[in-house]
């Protein structure tokens, strides 16, 4: 932590913030960091497993380990070796595949142990608990809804194995579907408020089918728009660190735009402009969950010192 001042952590029962230097002169300013925020443990555990390999040279990563571009250059600089998730066709040239924790369908596992090559699983947990809940429902004999994003690796890992499904991105693709049992899904880093929507759709249009929804967003995803869903009124901007293509993280910057917040969507410390909180007194500071500690803690001391010398602007 780079001051006291700066110590804001909200929600819960950690001490309220204290005020920074004030800016320009004139309004302090403090940085709420949102807690819970950050990395999750199926991140956390993906990464642990990458870093333990003594060859990575003799390793091809399936896709990207996770969707966050420092991760991913530190991996390359180590000589991991990796391939486009969504091709299918083609064989890592490696002995060693490493499954991310986005998953894998299981026809390409099969496929990838057919020609020969060992198999480093880093799938996250509750995405396996979301493929096989999908796959024990189409054995059931329901045609699967899956709510989520057509192209998220994710979702293409569940798809690949299913032959009666839907994925479904918004109310709008929601039809009447002619199977007698219908099945809901969701990609685990879904909002919720998306996912209620579209279960309610599916039920309203569909009012003679059986419905069966299972609710497979997971809680660290539920938990970080909700703690940064509370802070909203008491903020001026928000901030949130993650990959650009890392589909928690954009749903967090989406959440508080929709609620009005001007909110900056960044990858590093780098990508701060002091100009965005020129007029503001309270910014909050949330980060996806493919979004590593060392670098929110970058781009928290990069606002506190923003802070401090844009006071130093105001004396001169």
């Amino acid at each position: 932590m780079c001051c006291k001042a700066c110590a804001a952590t909200l929600p819960g029962k950690a001490p309220a913030a204290a005020p920074l230097t004030p800016l320009s002169g004139s309004n302090p300013i403090r940085v709420v960091r949102v807690k819970p925020t950050g990395i999750c443990a199926g991140v956390r555990r993906a990464l642990r497993v990458a870093e333990q390999i003594d060859h990575p040279e003799t390793v091809t990563i399936h896709g990207q380990l996770v969707h966050n571009e420092v991760v991913q250059a530190r991996l390359q600089s180590r000589g991991f070796r990796t391939c486009d998730e969504g091709d299918g066709t083609r064989l890592p040239e490696t002995p060693n595949v490493l499954i991310t924790a986005h998953g894998l369908s299981d026809h390409r596992r099969r496929s990838l142990q057919a020609a020969g090559k060992r198999l480093i699983d880093t799938t996250c947990p509750l995405v396996r608990r979301l493929h096989q809940t999908a796959l024990a429902l189409q054995a059931d004999g329901y045609h699967v809804l899956l709510i989520g994003r057509p192209d998220h690796v994710e979702v293409l890992g569940i798809v690949e194995d299913l032959s009666s499904y839907d994925v479904l991105s918004d109310v709008a693709d929601v039809g009447t579907y002619p199977h007698r049992r219908l099945g809901i899904v969701c990609q685990t880093t879904v909002p919720p408020r998306l996912a209620e929507e579209i279960h309610l759709a599916i039920r309203m249009r569909n009012l003679r089918a059986e419905v069966r929804f299972e609710n497979t967003i997971c809680r660290a995803t539920r938990d970080r728009q909700r703690a940064v869903e509370r802070i909203l009124p008491q903020v001026d901007a928000v901030v949130v660190v993650g990959g650009r293509n890392s589909n928690n993280t954009c749903e967090l910057v989406e959440l508080c735009r929709r609620k009005g917040v001007p909110t900056h969507h960044v990858q590093s410390a780098d990508d701060i402009d002091p100009a965005w909180f020129r007029d503001c007194r309270t910014v909050g500071l949330s980060a996806g969950t493919s979004t590593e500690e060392q670098t929110i803690r970058e781009v928290y001391e990069a606002l506190c010192h923003l802070s401090r010398q844009e006071a130093s602007f105001g004396r001169l």
